[in-house]
């Protein structure tokens, strides 16, 4: 009975990660991200290789929540990852912002004529700020 429920387990829990993740994957290909950034960097012949990261990223995080390891690949390989990943959130952001015309309607309502791009950056150095605080006080997040 005992592997009945680990099997149980599992399928339910496979099937859970393959819905999520379609979910994250279709949000992804809706917003645009990746047709976007290809056509701004005018590399629109590698739109393949730029979905294949994106899956494998998926893939390689949602490995990182159950297996515990370590690379050994030193402090600067490590900014410049977590650089690619801040990157990607924030585009991330920005784009689900522009879809849901945040931006616009943060302007008429404030009755903001100008300083958008203050705006954009205040908001993107406010999420950084918080994520700093976050991530190198210890203990931050259950002081809340």
């Amino acid at each position: 009975m005992n592997i009945i429920k680990s099997i149980a387990v599992v399928v339910i829990g496979y099937s859970s990660g393959v819905v999520i993740a379609s979910g994250v994957f279709a949000f992804i290909a809706v917003l645009g991200i990746v047709t976007r950034f290809a056509q701004k960097t005018k590399t629109t012949e590698y739109i393949y290789l730029y979905e294949d990261a994106i899956i494998i990223g998926g893939i390689l995080g949602t490995m990182h929540l159950y297996i515990n390891y370590h690379l050994p690949i030193g402090d600067i390989p490590a900014v410049i990852i977590s650089l690619f990943i801040g990157v990607f959130f924030g585009s991330l952001a920005v784009s689900v912002a522009e879809i849901l015309n945040v931006i616009p309607i943060l302007t008429r309502r404030f009755k903001i004529a100008g300083g958008i791009s203050a705006l954009v950056t205040s908001i993107a150095l406010g999420k950084a700020a918080g994520s700093l605080l976050y991530y190198l006080i210890p203990g931050f997040y259950s002081n809340i």
